[in-house]
Order: C-alpha cells, then sequence, then structure tokens
C-alpha cells in the first residue's frame, strides 16, 4: 500500500516546488494543472489517483490545502467522504491532521475542512466578483484592455494561448472535454482541433 501526494496549480506556468518539497516521501506524486473550479473527478491525474485508489494501491494521500481538491465545499466533502468509505488516510499539510483516526472519521478534521471550504469557495466568488468590477470599471473609464471587437488572434497566438487544450486535444480528450479544462468556448476548442490536424 502506498502513501502519496496530490498537487493542483491553477495554470501550467505556476510553479509547483512550493508543494513538492517533500516529494521524497512518497512513492507516487500526482501533478494537476487545472483550475480549482473544475471537479477533481474530472481532473487528469486525479482520475489517475482515483484509479489508483479502485485498484487498492493507494492508503494515504497527502495534500498541501483542502482547496487543492475544490473550490466548491459540496465536491470538498464529497471527495473526503469516499476517501473515508474507502479507508483512505487524507492527510491536510497546512492543518497538520488526517481525515481518519484509528480507522475512523476524524470529526475535528471534518469541522476545520467544512470551515476551510466554505472560506475556499467564498474567496473565488469574492476574486470573481472583484474581477467583473475591476473590468465594468476599466470600461466606464474608457481603459479595459480586453480584444476590441472584430480583432483576430494568428493562429500561432491562439495554440499559445491555449496550450493545456492542444494538449487535452493531443491525449485524445473530446472537444468539450478540452473546452471546460483550457476555460474556451467550444467553437475555439474546434478551431484549435483543425489547427492542430492541419499541421
Amino acid at each position: 500500500m502506498a502513501k502519496v501526494k496530490y498537487i493542483r496549480v491553477s495554470t501550467e506556468e505556476q510553479n509547483t516546488g512550493r508543494q513538492e518539497v517533500n516529494a521524497k516521501e512518497f512513492s507516487k506524486i500526482y501533478i494537476d494543472k487545472t483550475s480549482g473550479s473544475i471537479q477533481f473527478v474530472e481532473r487528469k491525474e486525479a482520475k489517475r489517483l482515483l484509479s489508483d485508489i479502485e485498484a487498492g494501491i493507494v492508503n494515504e494521500i497527502h495534500i498541501s490545502s483542502i482547496d487543492r481538491l475544490g473550490r466548491n465545499i459540496i465536491d470538498i466533502l464529497t471527495m473526503v467522504e469516499y476517501f473515508n468509505q474507502k479507508s483512505i488516510r487524507l492527510f491536510v499539510e497546512n492543518i497538520g491532521m488526517f481525515s481518519l483516526i484509528n480507522g475512523k472519521p476524524n470529526p475535528t478534521f471534518k469541522m476545520i475542512v467544512s470551515v476551510l471550504g466554505n472560506v475556499a469557495e467564498m474567496e473565488r466568488y469574492n476574486m470573481l466578483e472583484r474581477q467583473r468590477q475591476g473590468i465594468e470599471l476599466a470600461k466606464a473609464k474608457g481603459m479595459y484592455k480586453g480584444r476590441l471587437y472584430g480583432s483576430r488572434m494568428s493562429n500561432d497566438e491562439i495554440l499559445t494561448k491555449y496550450k493545456s487544450v492542444v494538449r487535452e486535444l493531443k491525449d485524445g480528450q473530446s472537444l468539450r472535454r478540452a473546452a471546460k479544462l483550457g476555460g474556451c468556448s467550444l467553437g475555439t476548442a474546434q478551431k484549435i482541433q483543425r489547427l492542430i490536424t492541419s499541421k
């Protein structure tokens, strides 16, 4: 049975080093580079982790903080409950606590995770709200730097901007999944697919 670590960062550019400081302690590390708003069960490396759990080769998972599982309290608690049912010990490093003690759910862990999960969800809502307000303010001042109506990106610019979409499509994933993970429209994913196949 293996002790493993799950790491998530939001973008390709983000460094995972901070979450990998204790990498030598684990027999396997799973790293997803995707938004926390994407459900855990929909992430590429998380799926591999779940598959290994189902195969019975994982008994302990470490994460740096509870929001690595998700930004939605329902998703977080659903995953914690799943790990409990599978008798998987989940250790959250920044609170220094295990989900199970002597094979039984740790009530203190569940209480703290519920609070932190709600905070993560609220932080995401506030971030999106500040972003929306910032855009509205910039528009009102005539300073919004969003793409001008009718302007176009070159094919290379599109492929560079949506690297994660390119990767998902090259891995044989569906257009809808690639668009969702890459944060673009289905139409953009279709265009990227055409660009890839024409190369």
